[in-house]
């Protein structure tokens, strides 16, 4: 096959998916899949399985720490945003006290870190998790809508750099999936 036809036959299909009747065969699976050099795969099962994502070389992403330094930015922004009320814009001398008395700016510094933290932490994991995504090519294969009942899978995209189709469906078989199929685009 020329790199060409190659390349058109990759731009036309997601990837490789094998079904599997347990979690411990598809953990299995995965990673012997990433021992063997696979990167770019996922793996879909009807419940939480323990270990799943480490099987498939799951990165850690930066949600915690985007919310850390959104949370110290509106704790920075409520302090100067309180300190300017009231000692530049709009200064009163209540009860003797002095103008920029930190106590009484507790309650706002505190809301505005909830809510810069809240709100970044909504659109960091929109954002690291590629959503929204109303469509996802896996959705082509029929097998696949037994995903969210009893079935698991795994999918070894084409964007993969070890990823050639008829290889990758045989590896997929050699691992013991019980359907496997090519992933339209």
């Amino acid at each position: 096959m020329s790199a060409h036809n190659e390349l058109d036959e990759l731009s036309t299909i997601h990837g490789a998916m094998a079904e599997f009747d347990s979690p411990e065969e598809l953990i299995a699976a995965c990673e012997r899949a990433y021992s063997e050099g696979y990167r770019r795969m996922d793996a879909y099962a009807p419940m939480p399985v323990e270990g799943l994502a480490e099987a498939i070389g799951y990165r850690k992403n930066y949600v915690a720490l985007c919310v850390l330094i959104a949370g110290i930015c509106g704790v920075l922004f409520g302090l100067g945003l309180l300190e300017w009320i009231t000692v530049i814009a709009y200064p009163h001398n209540v009860g003797g006290r002095p103008t920029n008395s930190w106590p009484a700016y507790i309650p706002i510094i505190f809301e505005c870190m909830i809510l810069f933290s809240a709100l970044t932490s909504m659109f960091s994991m929109f954002a690291m998790n590629g959503l929204p995504k109303p469509y996802h090519p896996v959705f082509n294969v029929a097998e696949f809508a037994r995903a969210s009942r009893d079935k698991f899978f795994l999918c070894i995209e084409s964007s993969d750099p070890k990823f050639r189709t008829e290889d990758t469906m045989d590896f997929l078989r050699r691992l013991g999936g019980n359907e496997v199929a090519v992933v339209p685009a």
